[in-house]
């Protein structure tokens, strides 16, 4: 989908190869209930409002983090890298980490987001950046995607199971929390 705009702007392309993305337009003033679900942009909030908008939900973390109305922007490969980042165990509860945890967990969520910006994102199946380049974080990738092998920073194998349905990969001895 190209979006061409009448006061010569640049164009903005849509390709959605996983199917997952939505384009919605909304004239101005207008709103929608499915964006006004949507939580705090990952790389906006703070442990505060993150513990606020987690409650003490008894999810599996990653399932929290997969939430869009929690925290919005963050999905498969990057919760499994940051989690492995934050040494969180992918399946422990929500309700159980502590504020240090939190906090954690935030600052490893928006390193990753952030280092997979500047490396054009992950070019896992068919995605390209607009150039028509691969993105670069997928090379730096920890966990994800890894099953059955060695963890970087301690050698075990990494594991792959299912959260939420969906699959998550995490080191069984560093995300032992």
């Amino acid at each position: 989908m190209i979006f061409h705009f009448t006061d010569g702007g640049p164009e903005v392309l849509f390709r959605d190869v996983r199917k997952f993305g939505k384009v919605l337009y909304l004239a101005a003033g207008k709103s929608d209930a499915r964006v006004d679900k949507l939580g705090t942009d990952a790389l906006q909030i703070t442990a505060e409002d993150l513990i606020q908008a987690a409650g003490r939900r008894r999810a599996p973390i990653k399932s929290v983090l997969l939430d869009q109305s929690v925290l919005a922007g963050v999905g498969n490969i990057y919760a499994d890298e940051a989690l492995f980042l934050a040494r969180i165990r992918p399946t422990r509860s929500a309700a159980r980490l502590s504020r240090p945890d939190w906090q954690r967990l935030l600052d490893a969520t928006q390193w990753v987001m952030k280092r997979s910006i500047e490396t054009g994102g992950s070019s896992i199946s068919d995605y390209v950046q607009p150039d028509g380049t691969d993105g670069a974080y997928q090379d730096e990738r920890r966990v994800y995607a890894r099953t059955g092998e060695p963890c970087p920073e301690c050698g075990a194998a990494v594991v792959r199971v299912l959260v939420g349905q969906r699959g998550t990969h995490y080191c069984p001895r560093c995300q032992r929390r």
